[in-house]
This record gives structure tokens, C-alpha cells and sequence, in this order.
């Protein structure tokens, strides 16, 4: 079938109207009719290729919603004119350790997880396009219900952003009544906020924007402190649990580690590129774990967005038009992406000019592109 999205063929060229072929679904799998897709920081990185990975042409998009249209056979939970969500995967081999303890973000089957998009390649070779499309084909397993009272334009970026934050607190065991840092108050960071109220913390946010303040209190921070105040910054020394840190470019972590108790976690979910050299000494004398998380399975990030919906926990969004997609990664190239996540109405993909005049660019997986021409 058809399928037009909005991407881009190299690291220079801007985000465009694409159209492109999916299968139609098959056994098992689910047909979604996309109506909102969350615009995630690293979008912004694969389709630009800053992380030197990029698999062109590049079709974003993790955080997806949409309604079934149509399942395939043997799809069991699924029916025409549900509400779904797509998260950051969709296949794994299920068959592994850490698939079968709902660990499918960390399979260690012969591919590895598949991503929503840019891979790792499908088991056919065939690089999958993500949300940034007006349809998507996915396997059941791979799918995620929406709760009914969950307003649909909200709910990609808790399967991104919620699940980033959420897994690690869970994992690590944040427990009631300890407190919790929270650095980098943006898209995952105001979600951590949040479901680090719900879980009964003391949540502190750490921002270098003094005008933050209390923008960020309205989100229920119990603190705010100035990260660039070093007074601000001794006081708080030795006072956190848990962080999570979100910032998502190298940055000295240094001062952050001064900030945790002894026998704390500070939990990088942000930064995957370095951080700058730093003395190991507090993390040795006060046995501070400084580790890594990368969002969390299926059934964790099932978890919570049903834990969302029942204490209403709503992302801060902004909806764009996929035109606007553009500036929107200006935007986030200039680390001025607000406190909210932006969401793309996939109507505005459908009417989108070249769209509707067909003469959207046509891309093809080269590894498709032999299979129809009969090349081996």
C-alpha cells in the first residue's frame, strides 16, 4: 500500500513530504491509521545523522497514535477502531533472556531489537519508517492501548519520554518519601517530575533558567534550584536519592555527582555521545551507582501509561502541523524546546500540498528496491 510520511534522504536536506510502500498486514500484525506522532529530541539527531548511524532515507518517529483500521490473522487483543500507541519498538526475537522477563528493548537475539525507525533493519533487511507517515503496520506484541480517558494527543510522549523516566525509578526502586533530582527540565524531565510525584517522592528540579521557576513548581517540583548558583548548588549537596539526568549533550556531570547521598543512583537517560573527564572520587567514597537506562519493554511502558491515565498525569504538548515539523528541530537545535513536548496532527500530513497533488518524493529502501526488481 501507499503510505506517505515526512523525511528526509540525507544529513543536509530538510525534513519533506515522502511517499513510500508498507505491506499490508500480515499474520499477526496491526494496521494503524496514525493521528498524532510526538516529536522526539533524538529525532532531531537521527535525521541529521549526529550520531553517525543514520540509515537513509530517514522516516521519524517513536512516539505514535492512531486507530486500527484493519488486524491480520490471529491478532488476538486487537479491532478495527481501537486507540493504540507505537513506542520505540516494534519486533524483537522474543524468544531470548531478556525477552522473555518483558526486557525486549535489550534483546539479544540475532538482530536485536528493532527500533520504529532507522533499525537495526528489519529481518528482511528493509529499513523501517517510523511515525512521521499517515499509516504503520506493526506486530500485536508491539502494540500498546491507549486508556480510554487518556486524551490521544498526549499519549506518544509518555511512551518515549514517561517510559524513559519511569523505567529507572522502577528499576532502581524509588521509594516513598526520598528525593529525587531531576536535571534538564524539558521534555523527559517535566515527565519525571511528574511521575516522581506519583510515586511519592520529593522531587527537586535542576534548571540553569532562573525564569523557570515557577513554571516548573506548577508541575509539582517540591524545590527548584539554580544549577549555575554555587550557592544553591553547595546547599543542595549530598541531599538526592535518585537523579534523573536528562540532558541530552556532553556536559560536565561532576557537579551533579556532589548532589548524591551515599548509596545513591544518578541515572543517565539523556546522554549517549561522552561526558568530559571527572574525578571517580565521590562515586568511590560514598558507593554513588552512576548508570544508564534506555526506556523500558512493552509491558513497563503499558504500565505507565495505564498509570498516567489514573492519576491524569498529562504530558505538556504543543501541536504543530507536520510544515512546521522544520523549525520545530531549529528549535530543538537551539536547546530552546521549552518545557513541553511538540506532537504533529497526521491530518496535516494528509493535506499537506504536495501530499494531496501527488507529487510527494518517492523513497525506497534499496534493499527493497532489489527485492521488487528481482535482483538478488
Amino acid at each position: 500500500m501507499k503510505v506517505y510520511g515526512f523525511g528526509t534522504t540525507s544529513a543536509e536536506e530538510k525534513l519533506e513530504a515522502v511517499q513510500f510502500e508498507r505491506n499490508e498486514p500480515g499474520e499477526g500484525e496491526v494496521k494503524i491509521k496514525v493521528t498524532h506522532c510526538g516529536i522526539c529530541h533524538s529525532d532531531l539527531h537521527q535525521a541529521r545523522n549526529d550520531w553517525g548511524n543514520t540509515q537513509y532515507p530517514c522516516v521519524p518517529g517513536h512516539e505514535v497514535v492512531g486507530v486500527v483500521t484493519s488486524v491480520g490473522p490471529k491478532v488476538k487483543k486487537y479491532k478495527e477502531g481501537d486507540v493504540v500507541g507505537v513506542g520505540c519498538m516494534v519486533d524483537s526475537c522474543l524468544d531470548c533472556e531478556y525477552c522473555d522477563n518483558g526486557n525486549e528493548q535489550y534483546c539479544s537475539g540475532p538482530r536485536s531489537a528493532t527500533l520504529t525507525y532507522n533499525g537495526p533493519k528489519k529481518p528482511d533487511g528493509t529499513n523501517p519508517y517510523g511515525g512521521y507517515s499517515t499509516e504503520m503496520v506493526v506486530r500485536e506484541e508491539f502494540v500498546l492501548s491507549v486508556p480510554e480517558s487518556m486524551d490521544p494527543a498526549s499519549a506518544g510522549p509518555i511512551m518515549c519520554a514517561g517510559i524513559t523516566v519511569y523505567a529507572p525509578m522502577k528499576h532502581w526502586n524509588l521509594k516513598k518519601g526520598q528525593t529525587l533530582g531531576v536535571v534538564g527540565i524539558g521534555g523527559l524531565g517535566h515527565m519525571a517530575i511528574e511521575i516522581g510525584k506519583v510515586l511519592g517522592a520529593k522531587v527537586v528540579a535542576f534548571t540553569r533558567s532562573e525564569q523557570k521557576r515557577d513554571e516548573i513548581l506548577k508541575m509539582g517540583a517540591d524545590e527548584v534550584i539554580i544549577s549555575t548558583d554555587e550557592e544553591q548548588m553547595k546547599k543542595a549537596a549530598a541531599s538526592l536519592d535518585m537523579m534523573i539526568n536528562t540532558i541530552p549533550v556532553p556536559h560536565d556531570i561532576a557537579p551533579y555527582l556532589e548532589l548524591m547521598k551515599a548509596n545513591s543512583t544518578l541515572v543517565v537517560v539523556g546522554n549517549i555521545v561522552s561526558f568530559p573527564e571527572f574525578s571517580p572520587g565521590p562515586m568511590v567514597f560514598n558507593r554513588i551507582s552512576l548508570v544508564g537506562s534506555l526506556i523500558g519493554g512493552i509491558a513497563e511502558t503499558q504500565e505507565v501509561l495505564d498509570l498516567c491515565a489514573k492519576h491524569k498525569i498529562t504530558p505538556h504538548i504543543k501541536t504543530v502541523g507536520v510544515g512546521d515539523v522544520n523549525d520545530v528541530f531549529d528549535t530543538l537545535a537551539a536547546g530552546n524546546d521549552g518545557n513541553f513536548r511538540h506532537v504533529i496532527d497526521m491530518e496535516t500530513l494528509r493535506k499537506h500540498q504536495n501530499v494531496v497533488d501527488d507529487s510527494a518524493k518517492s523513497i525506497e529502501d534499496p534493499v527493497r528496491a532489489k527485492e521488487l526488481a528481482g535482483q538478488d
